[in-house]
């Protein structure tokens, strides 16, 4: 090893040090934000509600893998939560051992908050990420539901007789009480810590340990979750952190790597933490009130007789993103959409201005464009 010395060697490890002035803005915008959130959510439907929720709790695990180069099949994990959640899922995707073993992680992470945390849920967590027969690593048995073996753990890229260790863990010998002093602190000594602030220590202190031989990330992006839910005092998820984690991939291994390198003071992390944490719950904000804007059109419009064409185009309108028709939809737009004549896609959506649903803009001829009414 290197005259490197890593966080966990510092002298007091881990009693993490942070100034509060520079967290201060942040940690008030992302309650506030969170508020506004909590407080959208009872305007929303409970069928609604547990839909949101699916599609959240998919995007999580689905994401959180991808942080790690793993590309999981869609359709299975959605089967597998739709079954845990009691949700009707029109037949998608084939339910595995995989599949259904994230499902009950991600939910004992986010449903049983409530329940403390524990070094054998813990190992629970690492068994539902490699069922049985899935425990192999590039040839080698990992230990399923157990922690690491005595050889060094580090994170290393280059080549093989030039390697760069980006992160080496704290050895073996002495794991199994570091575990449970962590185990201790999230429990008990982080009381007094704010709960968001205590999510972004847990998330660097548990991926510092290291204390298993694959699935390290993402455990403790479960486990970050679980910090998040116990905070917010509630099960309904509706932002996904690692989306957003996954947006900044690069980032986020360079502020790992930079404060694993440093003190104990890990302010720079828990203002990346932050920034990462308000930028997810704004992203889900957005999407809430895109649901409530969504539900008012409708009930506005609710007795409008439409073709399925028409409500399919709608609805497209109304969901915006990549596939909402930025600018406003033309006929031949409409017409690829729902697969009509070019005269009826007109007829369609001049029948749409006609009803009060759409208004034509500006500009005439092929040109025309057409977008919602306002509501």
């Amino acid at each position: 090893m290197n005259d490197l010395q890593w966080i966990w060697q510092q002298p007091g490890w881990p009693a993490f040090t942070w100034r509060e002035a520079p967290l201060a803005e942040l940690l008030r915008q992302c309650t506030h934000s969170q508020g506004q959130l909590l407080g959208k959510l009872g305007a929303v439907g409970d069928e609604l509600s547990q839909r949101r929720m699916l599609d959240t709790l998919l995007q999580n695990i689905i994401t959180s893998s991808a942080i790690e180069g793993e590309e999981l099949n869609v359709g299975s994990v959605r089967s597998s939560l739709a079954r845990r959640l009691g949700v009707d899922e029109p037949e998608g995707g084939r339910r595995t051992a995989r599949s259904d073993g994230l499902a009950e992680l991600m939910l004992d992470a986010t449903q049983q908050y409530r329940q403390p945390l524990s070094v054998s849920r813990l190992m629970d967590w690492h068994a539902h990420l490699f069922p049985a027969g899935d425990g192999q690593l590039l040839g080698s048995a990992i230990r399923v539901g157990a922690l690491r073996g005595d050889e060094p753990m580090q994170v290393v890229s280059g080549r093989l007789d030039y390697p760069f260790v980006h992160f080496e863990a704290p050895p073996r010998a002495g794991l199994e009480q570091q575990l449970e002093a962590f185990v201790v602190w999230f429990n008990d000594d982080s009381r007094g810590i704010d709960p968001l602030l205590r999510a972004g220590i847990a998330h660097l202190w548990f991926v510092t340990l290291h204390p298993f031989d694959d699935g390290n990330g993402r455990l403790t992006r479960a486990l970050t979750d679980l910090a998040l839910a116990q905070g917010e005092h509630q099960t309904i998820r509706f932002y996904a952190l690692s989306a957003s984690i996954l947006d900044h991939r690069k980032d986020y291994y360079r502020l790992l790597e930079q404060t694993q390198k440093s003190g104990l003071d890990i302010t720079l992390w828990l203002i990346w933490f932050l920034r990462i944490l308000l930028a997810s719950i704004n992203q889900a904000l957005a999407s809430i009130d895109s649901i409530l804007s969504k539900s008012r059109f409708w009930q506005l419009h609710r007795n409008v007789p439409l073709s399925t064409e028409q409500l399919k185009v709608i609805n497209r309108l109304l969901d915006g993103g990549a596939k909402g028709f930025e600018g406003g939809i033309s006929a031949a737009q409409y017409q690829a959409v729902t697969g009509v004549s070019k005269a009826t896609a007109t007829r369609h959506l001049t029948d749409l201005v006609a009803k009060g649903l759409l208004m034509q803009l500006a500009g005439g001829g092929r040109s025309t464009r057409y977008q919602l009414t306002e509501h």
